[in-house]
């Protein structure tokens, strides 16, 4: 099968992860507590792939296919949700535009390297200068969106930080390791589903530890709580979020070892990042509104021409 005939299925998967991101936070925002938050988010993911699983149980993996299962593999669902909670927890230190930025960046140089040395079990096309400049524009694309924030408006990021107790730098290690676990998790959801055969069943273990990790620590600290009043704000589509992320990991476990992780990752992330700047634009599902000028419009340009470079070599 010609893997561009799957593009506009990943296209269509980044553009609902871009929505999922923007309903997170509105959640975030009601449920006050992170962990909270997440495993709201989370478990409707378990129920519904859980329940499609128990419908559509065939086909089953054997015990070969068990054995020849990597042991990180069901880790893949843990590994990306490490970018969904450094969003809930850190991107208010932060600032959208950075975290933003510093994920995706990584996100991408990662993808890229995935498939160059052939890592975890996906086929190594060695260095290719195309992917790497189309890569390069891509990181240039995502700064010039990720620097105009609702705070800092098209200043190009002059504005400092302030009032968060803590320099926000030191926390852009752990932003970038975040971006980079999420280009892993995709390529480790994968090898889960290659192992586990059926889609369903795969989905359902690769999302199961993360609600067991979340709502552990939410009992262990379940200060603070969410007020009555703020219980009544959450509307229906919030609690959503997650599922519509979903679409994203379930493109992954189907579809990245057919067009390699670089152009899985690069329209996935092109596609989140368009939605996601035609959200502020608009000023949909609460998001403050930021105008797409010259900044913003210029870096996609950029990113469209950096995924064209990536897909087609």
């Amino acid at each position: 099968m010609n893997a561009a005939l799957l593009y506009p299925f990943i296209i269509v998967a980044g553009a609902l992860q871009a929505l999922g991101n923007s309903m997170n936070a509105q959640l975030r925002g009601h449920l006050v507590n992170p962990f909270l938050a997440a495993s709201v988010s989370f478990l409707p993911i378990v129920f519904v792939f859980a329940t499609l699983f128990l419908v559509m149980p065939m086909p089953l993996p054997t015990a070969e296919n068990l054995a020849s299962m990597p042991w990180y593999a069901p880790l893949g669902g843990v590994a990306g949700a490490v970018a969904v909670f450094g969003g809930l927890a850190f991107v208010d230190k932060v600032g959208a535009g950075p975290f933003n930025g510093l994920t995706l960046t990584a996100n991408i140089l990662t993808s890229l390297a995935l498939d160059a040395f052939g890592l975890f079990g996906l086929q190594g096309g060695g260095f290719k200068l195309m992917p790497w400049i189309g890569g390069l524009l891509m990181a240039v694309g995502v700064t010039f969106i990720a620097r105009v924030t609702p705070d800092k408006g098209d200043s190009g990021g002059g504005a400092k930080d302030s009032g968060h107790g803590l320099n926000p730098r030191l926390l852009y290690p752990f932003i970038v390791v975040a971006g980079a676990l999420q280009a892993i998790g995709v390529v480790w959801n994968a090898q889960l589903r290659g192992a586990l055969i059926n889609p369903w069943l795969a989905a359902t273990v690769s999302f199961l530890p993360v609600v067991f990790v979340f709502v552990l620590v939410f009992l262990l600290r379940p200060k603070p709580l969410p007020q009555r009043s703020d219980i009544e704000g959450v509307r229906w589509w919030m609690p959503l979020a997650g599922l519509t992320g979903a679409v994203a990991v379930f493109a992954g476990l189907l579809f990245v070892d057919k067009v390699g992780a670089g152009a899985f990752n690069g329209l996935l992330i092109t596609a989140n990042l368009l939605t996601s700047v035609a959200l502020d634009h608009f000023g949909w599902l609460g998001m403050k509104q930021v105008r797409a000028g010259p900044s913003r419009l210029g870096g996609a340009a950029l990113m469209v021409a950096g995924i064209v470079l990536i897909s087609l070599a």
